[in-house]
């Protein structure tokens, strides 16, 4: 895989460089809530500019139905991106269309342009190879070299991930090289003892991950939504939490692996639990209980891990040497339900291991807790790539990026 400071030995002034972002930022009432991933593309977008390529960015944001559809326009990162670089940037209102082509060819050397959403044309995502490939041939002719820097879109096989780095001088962005020699220490370069701590709603969408770290981790902490389809597959009961009935024989099936080969799974104790789900608009107090984890009463629904829990799970990764966390430990966007999300993220500051924040929901929830983002090893771009990354897949964008 070349990197881009080859493409800026071998020189770029005057070139078109087509950087594929991940500028898929949150987005309320047309207001970016989280610009992480915009601030994660600067280095490769400045480096360029300053270097003299007409820097044309690309991305997706959201899930728009292969048409136009103004709820999911880029035009505030494209401004939001502009703030960020200290220069206007250019934006055009379509992806491969008369405004994309102005505008990369109104580019002066070192002027960065946007271009729409990618995924307003059905070809981006499409699943026929013939209609992607069209796609990336309209991509491949607004630029002559092309930067994968798209961290959080990698583990998807679409145009101007896949497709497009086959038509073009190909290389990847210092955000990819970044994230990919940070994965490699959690699978091929692991300092030991390695834990993992694993959250979020369900249990089916961290399986994979789950199965291959029976093989590299030393000790696998659970919390989250998914938490209770591992308490009933004990026998417990779980009142009305969220519960994936259909994954228990998976489940016991993965404790009983865990057990013969040494790997210490470790569950709640106590529980954060309420008659119902919380208003995350309003954010009114509620009237949470704590309650043992074996013992959650019919009707009520467990929304967090107890502080005895949050107790536990730091002195679990206080000497960990390796920690991989990804996904939240409860309805950390509400108050009364975010103290084992902000007890883990206090426990990675705390550890002296190399810790490494998985994407998603758990690098919003280091924000929204007002953490020191800089404080950890990593912070992930990518939440769904760095799962299939340890769960040993084969990525298509880095795929696409190797020689």
């Amino acid at each position: 895989m070349k990197t881009i400071d080859e493409l800026l030995a071998e020189g770029v002034s005057g070139k078109r460089v087509f950087v594929r972002a991940d500028l898929n930022v949150p987005l309320a009432d047309g207001q970016i809530t989280d610009d992480g991933r915009i601030r994660a593309v600067l280095p490769t977008v400045e480096a360029l500019a300053r270097a003299g390529a007409k820097v044309i960015v690309a991305s997706h944001l959201g899930r728009p139905k292969g048409a136009p559809d103004p709820a999911f326009s880029l035009l505030p990162a494209a401004e939001r991106l502009g703030e960020l670089l200290g220069k206007p940037v250019a934006f055009a209102q379509d992806t491969v269309g008369p405004a994309a082509h102005a505008a990369v060819d109104g580019l002066e050397p070192g002027q960065v342009a946007v271009i729409e959403n990618l995924r307003f044309n059905p070809g981006e995502t499409s699943k026929d190879d013939a209609e992607r490939a069209a796609f990336a041939d309209q991509l491949a002719a607004l630029a002559d070299v092309y930067v994968g820097d798209g961290f959080g879109a990698v583990h998807r096989k679409h145009a101007s991930v896949y497709d497009l780095p086959a038509r073009l001088p190909h290389y990847a962005g210092y955000l990819i090289a970044t994230e990919v020699g940070v994965l490699k220490k959690l699978t091929d370069e692991v300092q030991r003892p390695y834990a993992v701590v694993l959250g979020g709603a369900k249990v089916s969408d961290k399986l994979g991950v789950i199965d291959n770290l029976l093989e590299k981790a030393d000790r696998i902490l659970i919390g989250g939504g998914m938490v209770f389809t591992f308490l009933k597959a004990q026998g417990y009961e779980v009142g009305a939490s969220m519960l994936q009935e259909d994954q228990i024989p998976v489940v016991q099936e993965y404790l009983k692996r865990a057990e013969e080969k040494g790997v210490e799974f470790v569950l709640p104790v106590d529980v954060v639990v309420s008659g119902g789900f919380p208003d995350l608009k309003a954010k009114e107090p509620t009237h949470p209980d704590t309650v043992p984890a074996d013992a959650i009463p019919a009707g009520q629904m467990g929304l967090d891990i107890g502080p005895a829990t949050a107790e536990l799970y730091a002195a679990k990764l206080a000497d960990a040497r390796t920690i991989f966390w990804n996904g939240p430990m409860g309805v950390f966007e509400h108050p009364d339900y975010a103290g084992g999300t902000r007890a883990v993220a206090q426990a990675l500051l705390d550890s002296p291991a190399f810790t490494v924040v998985g994407g998603g929901d758990s690098a919003a929830a280091v924000r929204l807790l007002g953490f020191d983002e800089n404080a950890y090893g990593h912070i992930s771009t990518g939440g769904g790539a760095s799962l299939e990354y340890l769960e040993g897949k084969t990525l298509p964008g880095l795929a696409a990026l190797e020689d």
